[in-house]
């Protein structure tokens, strides 16, 4: 007897639904709507009437060329982004090193694991008073250690200082964000195949050898994750900047999410210019990530599908050849 077959694709529709109506309403249409209202002159709190400006882009040329307060904030939030992203990559790398040495055989990594990712899990709102805090003028537990071991003889204001308004900023980010990207990291490691690293251990390979000759090649996709995702966290950075110094002093930690924010929904309420900056950011992590996934992609795979469409190619000329014979 033939039994008849029981289609459940279905039901893989109807479990995807929810998010799938969830995504057109809360992310597709306001993405979409935004996009729109950058070309518009729609602004002020009570709604009017909204129409196409004479000059679409009328809104995205003010922005890069007639307001130095955005350009400072894409200038800011590429130099905060660089200076937390750099050490955090670093530092996430060697702790992957160390837990993932098979040599070294770290004992209670489960412990060391959860106390490095512990700054990931508390808020940003608890992190900007604590750091207010230990840098406060003039008695704070940093300016009290700093004149106690005579490095000062008058409080410094930390926070009033460009320089290391800044370098705080970046530092609590790279001290929020480096435990995740070692989990994610440590996690690609286990992924890789033991036996590579077998082989590379019966050739005689060191530990510095193995890590750079097998384990950073293997990790070439996680790595391109870590990339994108912290891009894409830096270009959108607000809570630690606006709960800790909000843009100060003197607009050196402004972001552009900051920038948005103020334009949208303080003083004359510029949506269309808030907006416009949205549409600019948006551009530019998308051509980020384009110029990321080619830089980082496998150019053995990529050199071996070119040459097998040769030789695909040449197969098809073959046989239009002995066909004309």
């Amino acid at each position: 007897m033939r039994r008849k077959g029981v289609n459940y694709s279905k039901y893989g529709y109807i479990f995807t639904l929810p998010f799938v109506l969830a995504f057109l309403i809360f992310s597709l249409y306001p993405i979409l709507y935004t996009a729109v209202i950058g070309f518009t002159d729609m602004k002020g709190l009570i709604p009017k009437p909204i129409h196409i400006l004479d000059n679409p882009f009328q809104n995205f040329k003010d922005l890069l060329f007639d307001n130095p307060s955005f350009r400072k904030s894409l200038i800011n939030t590429a130099l905060l982004w660089i200076t937390n992203f750099i050490p955090q990559i670093v530092l996430a790398l060697l702790l992957t090193a160390w837990f993932t040495n098979k040599r070294l055989n770290i004992k209670g990594q489960g412990a060391f694991k959860v106390l490095l990712y512990m700054p990931n899990i508390i808020t940003a709102s608890t992190i900007a008073v604590l750091f207010s805090s230990l840098f406060a003028y003039p008695m704070g537990p940093v300016n009290s250690l700093f004149q106690m071991l005579g490095w000062t003889d008058a409080p410094v204001f930390f926070l009033q200082d460009k320089t290391t308004a800044r370098g705080i900023v970046s530092f609590i980010q790279f001290w929020m964000w480096y435990g995740n990207t070692m989990i994610v990291l440590v996690a690609g490691v286990m992924g890789i195949n033991p036996a590579l690293f077998e082989s590379a251990a019966i050739d005689g390979a060191n530990g510095f050898q193995t890590f750079f000759k097998v384990t950073l090649p293997s990790l070439r996709t996680i790595l391109l994750y870590t990339l994108i995702t912290s891009m894409i966290g830096g270009l959108t950075m607000f809570d630690i900047p606006q709960l800790f110094l909000a843009g100060g002093p003197d607009d050196s930690t402004l972001t552009t999410s900051m920038f948005i924010y103020g334009q949208a929904f303080k003083g004359s309420y510029m949506y269309n210019r808030a907006a416009a900056a949205s549409m600019i950011m948006f551009v530019i992590a998308a051509v980020l990530a384009g110029l990321l996934f080619y830089l980082m992609r496998d150019r053995d795979a990529a050199k071996l599908r070119k040459a097998q469409k040769n030789i695909n190619k040449s197969e098809k000329a073959a046989k239009a050849a002995a066909r004309e014979v």
